[in-house]
């Protein structure tokens, strides 16, 4: 009797192709919900449209070009420059800080890292919310404080340094939990033994801190960094909700912009352009940080 042939169907149906089948609907997922909105965005930044109208033009690059020249883009670049290295900063220090100490034997320490890593869980708008009515200015719990101590009513959101620091102040609050996380997961994972022999070679804690959990922390530093870097460069509902990218346009982010210039400017293919830029930005940014952080990465 002749030996059947297996077709293509066979194949596929095969046992090793029903483990890869199941990724089907991810890759689906994907490509409607990511890659053909990207593919789509790319193509409109070269277009005049104006979001509403069925007709739209092709104008090549004129958009970009006019990018370079938009002063108020510029300050929006700068400023969400601002907010990448800025969120990034100081949830760096203050979720390390907080997953050393929390690293130790003290009583409380799960409540505590539950209740730091709570606002992960809150939406980023009712964050903007709860911190907008602290420093609004008539009714505000801190103008309240600083009419106690006999001081006048500061406008916090209308001087466009302050309002910068409180939306990396409310970002950082906000995230640092997913910093601490990492940072904890880190400490973990490092061996005993190598505070052990530094212990007796008589290294204080300073130093095993600064030659041995740092070093070995990189791999956690670099995951957090990533994801924080990028969660910063694309900062859009707290400022939203704090500020509207008031006074002026001085604490708008590329995302709060292009948001007003596609639905108040009705210039989508202009706004296409910002998004586009943006993501090569974000891109170029945290691939250039990767490759620096795993050059200095130590393997134990």
């Amino acid at each position: 009797m002749a030996k059947h042939k297996s077709s293509w169907i066979d194949r596929f149906f095969s046992k090793r192709s029903n483990t890869n089948i199941f990724y089907i609907p991810a890759l689906i997922l994907f490509g409607i919900f990511t890659f053909y909105p990207l593919i789509s965005g790319i193509g409109l930044s070269f277009t005049n449209w104006d979001g509403y109208n069925p007709e739209r033009s092709f104008v090549g690059l004129t958009n970009y070009l006019e990018l370079t020249r938009d002063p108020y883009f510029v300050r929006v670049l700068i400023n969400t420059l601002i907010f990448g290295v800025g969120c990034t900063l100081f949830q760096q220090i203050l979720g390390l800080l907080l997953a050393v100490i929390l690293d130790s034997n003290i009583r409380g320490r799960n409540v505590a890292r539950a209740i730091i890593y709570l606002p992960v869980l809150v939406s980023p708008v009712i964050m903007g919310v709860m911190y907008y009515m602290l420093v609004q200015y008539n009714n505000g719990p801190l103008n309240d404080i600083v009419l106690i101590f006999g001081g006048d009513k500061i406008a916090w959101l209308s001087n466009e340094y302050i309002a910068l620091g409180i939306i990396i102040a409310v970002n950082t609050i906000q995230f640092m939990g997913i910093s601490m996380i990492l940072y904890l997961a880190g400490l973990q994972s490092i061996p005993d033994m190598y505070y052990e022999a530094a212990s007796i070679d008589g290294a204080k804690k300073w130093d095993r801190f600064i030659h041995i959990t740092l070093p070995l922390l990189y791999p956690a530093m670099v995951t957090s960094v990533t994801l924080n870097l990028i969660g910063g460069l694309k900062l859009f509902d707290v400022i939203k909700v704090l500020t509207n990218g008031g006074p002026g346009y001085s604490t708008n982010s590329v995302s709060t912009f292009l948001h007003i210039t596609y639905f108040s400017g009705e210039r989508a293919g202009y706004a296409s352009a910002m998004g586009v830029t943006l993501f090569i930005m974000i891109l170029v940014v945290t691939l250039a940080l990767n490759i620096i952080l795993n050059r200095r990465e130590v393997d134990y």
